[in-house]
């Protein structure tokens, strides 16, 4: 069995936890790239189109991807109500 010293230890530990945290920020990209758009009329005509391709799927005996596309419009839902909740929850400052 090989003992290390506490410096190369110390180096190994310290060489790998930079690499790991550039691999990190490499791969994260820019910060401000896509900032996330809600509108919630979009999203629930979104929500629309999904369930009515589930229902052809459905009429064509796809099953699974019938239950695919209700989930995705399910997300859509969801996601449009967030959005209608946080415009309605965050109005104007009291201080205005």
């Amino acid at each position: 069995m090989r003992r290390r010293t506490p410096l190369t230890t110390l180096l190994t530990t310290a060489l790998l936890a930079g690499g790991a945290l550039a691999g990190q920020t490499a791969a994260a990209g820019p910060a401000g790239a896509d900032p996330v758009r809600c509108v919630p009329a979009e999203l629930h005509a979104e929500a629309h189109q999904e369930r009515d391709r589930a229902d052809q799927l459905r009429r064509l005996g796809a099953r699974e991807a019938a239950r695919e596309a209700d989930a995705r419009a399910d997300v859509l839902e969801r996601r449009a109500r967030q959005c209608a909740d946080a415009d309605r929850d965050n109005g104007r400052p009291l201080w205005k």
